[in-house]
């Protein structure tokens, strides 16, 4: 799964519903399909529904309501690509480790759970072409002087990281003037920021805005400069995941997201679930 972890569904479900929000930066939509290709449809004959599973407790992507409906960033996604094929769509909850599982003893057509596309992960599935990716961001003070987060900019100034995170790793790399201050934790981090500490926090992005985002940040801080995508440190992205030569559901669901794309349904999703933005 992506870097973000377990974050308590009561606290985002409170940024969400309106909690401080910090000083806007440019809303960037993201964009994984190329404009210049137009997919041809495929055929759709012999496809009739889709079994989608998913997860229940890792908001805002996927996570059970009061009621028990499932709802999310994911839920979304996947219902608005069933929609687009004219399929009836089906999303049952798994555990993590049995979603996989699933499609391979063909209880399940596709997984719509932030399943990031490791190596490890395409040795049992395939993947869609990703539909979100999880960015490095920085997170300044909202009184600070700095124009940009650059090499040149960020020379001599305190940025916290977690220790041994591939945000450590990065800033270390292409960032080698900026002071690290490693914590234990991305909270620790954050925290320090809020006080006054240090001078920015170099993470997680869908971590950072959901921060911002809510109480909890009190309209402190906000981005600056990036988003930084370089799939060596941060991956290569989240697909939609399907059994192993699955090439039609594949070719389908791709289709899908495209459309999506061009028609501005994925823009709609992603604002829907993330005002502030990630990138």
């Amino acid at each position: 799964m992506i870097p973000v972890r377990k974050i308590l569904a009561g606290a985002l479900l409170a940024a969400l519903a309106g909690a401080p929000v910090a000083a806007q930066h440019k809303l960037f939509i993201p964009s994984f399909a190329d404009p210049q290709q137009r997919p041809a449809k495929p055929d759709l004959t012999h496809l009739t529904a889709i079994r989608f599973v998913t997860e229940d407790d890792y908001p805002p992507f996927h996570f059970a309501l009061a009621d028990g409906q499932l709802a999310g960033f994911n839920i979304d996604i996947a219902r608005a690509v069933c929609e687009e094929l004219q399929v009836v769509c089906t999303i049952q909850r798994r555990q993590w480790d049995l979603l996989l599982p699933a499609l391979a003893e063909r209880s399940a057509d596709a997984a719509a759970a932030s399943l990031a596309m490791t190596p490890q992960a395409r040795e049992q599935v395939d993947f869609t072409e990703p539909y979100y990716a999880t960015p490095a961001r920085f997170v300044v003070r909202a009184q600070s002087p700095l124009a940009d987060a650059t090499p040149e900019t960020m020379a001599a100034q305190s940025v916290g990281v977690v220790a041994g995170s591939a945000h450590e790793a990065y800033l270390q790399r292409y960032f080698p003037a900026a002071r690290r201050e490693a914590f234990a934790d991305a909270a620790g981090a954050r925290a320090a920021l809020k006080d006054g500490r240090i001078d920015a926090v170099f993470g997680d992005g869908v971590g950072l805005a959901i921060w911002l985002n809510g109480a909890d940040a009190g309209a402190c801080c906000m981005f600056k400069g990036g988003p930084y995508t370089e799939s060596r440190y941060f991956g290569e992205g989240v697909g939609l995941a399907v059994r192993k030569g699955d090439h039609a559901l594949r070719r389908a669901l791709n289709y899908a997201l495209a459309q999506m794309s061009r028609k501005g349904v994925y823009g709609d999703i992603y604002l829907k679930w993330f005002p502030l933005g990630f990138y």
